[in-house]
């Protein structure tokens, strides 16, 4: 086992980490893994964090194995990540990141900051067992709203807006016309959703509908749609 804390007596100021399995061992299915062709967007505004993802899952993007995918999930009391490249890796992380948020709230008794989550993303992937991620992370604590986009080598970088997956060029495109400072909770989910419709009809990895999660310092609520219609 890989244990990720450091020394035998610990600061009280280091974070409180489990161990993660040995990820130095290649597995004879890693050529056979369901991957992921996929848009998925981050937003953040003065109200809150916009995430929305598509819900297509494919194999190499050229089959489309699942057509009603969740790629967005809470992971923190007003957090939540999306699922970005292959789906076992993807899960993994997500049910590590869940259990180490959960870890720490009940060792400090209180919720760990969106900043310090950030960090422990990138360090997990960066040396954990997580196979081809690229997820966003979007949250909300005492310093506002945040959105980061975590990189397969564990880079965290925060923005205003962010894409990922296949279809980011086309989502981008929108992105850069229709961002703005002052955006509401509920033009960010229209842009949102706007973004992966653009995605959607020009990118063979994603597609059959969005999910949208809507985050606040009261919590996180997800909810998926098959047609654009209604949120454009």
């Amino acid at each position: 086992m890989s244990n990720w804390t450091q020394g035998t007596d610990p600061s009280p100021y280091e974070p409180e980490l489990g161990s993660l399995p040995n990820g130095s061992q290649r597995d004879e299915h890693d050529e056979t893994v369901a991957k992921t062709g996929t848009t998925t967007i981050g937003i953040t505004t003065d109200e809150g964090v916009v995430i929305a993802t598509d819900m297509r899952a494919s194999l190499g993007g050229r089959f489309v194995s699942n057509k009603n995918v969740q790629k967005v999930e809470q992971i923190h009391p007003t957090g939540a990540l999306t699922l970005v490249g292959s789906v076992g890796g993807a899960q993994s992380f997500i049910r590590t990141l869940r259990s180490e948020v959960d870890l720490y709230e009940a060792r400090r008794g209180e919720s760990m900051d969106i900043e310090a989550l950030a960090t422990l993303a990138g360090n997990f992937a960066r040396g954990g067992p997580f196979r081809a991620i690229n997820p966003i992370l979007g949250g909300v604590d005492d310093e506002g709203s945040h959105v980061y986009s975590i990189d397969p080598a564990g880079g965290v970088m925060e923005d205003d807006y962010t894409v990922t997956g296949s279809g980011m060029q086309l989502a981008y495109g929108l992105l850069e016309q229709e961002y703005e400072d002052d955006l509401s909770l509920e033009d960010a989910k229209s842009i949102a959703a706007r973004a992966i419709k653009s995605a959607v009809e020009r990118d063979t990895g994603s597609g059959n509908g969005v999910f949208l999660a809507e985050i606040t310092d009261e919590g996180v609520e997800i909810h998926g749609h098959k047609s654009f219609d209604a949120l454009l």
